[in-house]
């Protein structure tokens, strides 16, 4: 059975005593001070029983085991995902205006109706759009670069056509051109070859005019000359659809 504290206490005073009892030598003040020590000491076996009480193990784990904090799991969270800004497409041709009198011949070379689509690809200031509206027609044009997008919808805002024209910034070679029949250009000659998977989706029947630039591989209906205030001679090509594709060259 174990010992109270109290018990203990007397033990060690008794001890204590004794000893001095045996020793001749000692004084009363010696004797109290050992009786002192004795107090001391078991203060001290009180305080540290006291701890241990207060230390007890959790329950399950035996006592005198060290327990470690639990491993954190790792963080399976995937980092914030960065914006990625995509940069505008650069124009592929530079703006060189059509004069008036070539935009009426290329119209007037579709035939283009009251009941026609037309389509300008690369629509730079909207002239042909807004020439096309004001023959009755839905007219729709299309360029890349923001400061022709605004001057061209400014043409269509001051000629009164907004009701049959509009103006859009897109990538011409991304359009789905199955609402068009008729489509004007004013590109290059590798950039109308470029065209031609869209181009030949159009229905039967539409009409395609370029200024100036032919389309390699393609045999244009129609060829004519146009000559500009300036002097300058513009040519006007026609196609109808479907494209009559030129035969391969063979090399001899």
């Amino acid at each position: 059975m174990a010992m109270s504290i109290k018990g203990i206490k007397c033990l060690l005073m008794v001890i204590a005593l004794g000893i001095a009892g045996c020793t001749s030598d000692e004084t009363p003040s010696e004797k109290s001070q050992a009786a002192k020590r004795a107090d001391s000491a078991v203060d001290n076996t009180a305080g540290a029983t006291a701890v241990q009480k207060d230390q007890k193990a959790p329950r399950g784990v035996p006592s005198g085991t060290a327990t470690l904090p639990a491993p954190q799991a790792k963080s399976t969270k995937a980092p914030p995902a960065v914006a990625q800004t995509q940069e505008p497409k650069r124009p592929d041709v530079i703006f060189v205006p059509t004069p008036p009198e070539v935009v009426a011949k290329m119209l007037e070379l579709a035939h283009v109706t009251k009941d026609d689509v037309v389509y300008d690809l690369g629509c730079g200031d909207g002239r042909i759009v807004v020439a096309a509206a004001q023959m009755g027609c839905r007219a729709l044009g299309f360029d890349v670069d923001p400061n022709r997008i605004k001057e061209s919808k400014e043409n269509v805002e001051q000629s009164g056509v907004g009701n049959l024209a509009t103006i859009e910034q897109k990538d011409i070679f991304t359009l789905d051109l199955g609402k068009a029949n008729v489509v004007t250009l004013y590109l290059l000659p590798s950039l109308n070859v470029k065209l031609i998977p869209q181009l030949e989706k159009l229905k039967p029947g539409s009409r395609i005019v370029s200024h100036d630039f032919d389309m390699r591989g393609v045999t244009p209906d129609q060829v004519v000359q146009v000559e500009g205030d300036n002097g300058y001679e513009h040519t006007v090509y026609l196609w109808t659809t479907p494209l009559k594709k030129e035969a391969p060259k063979t090399e001899q």
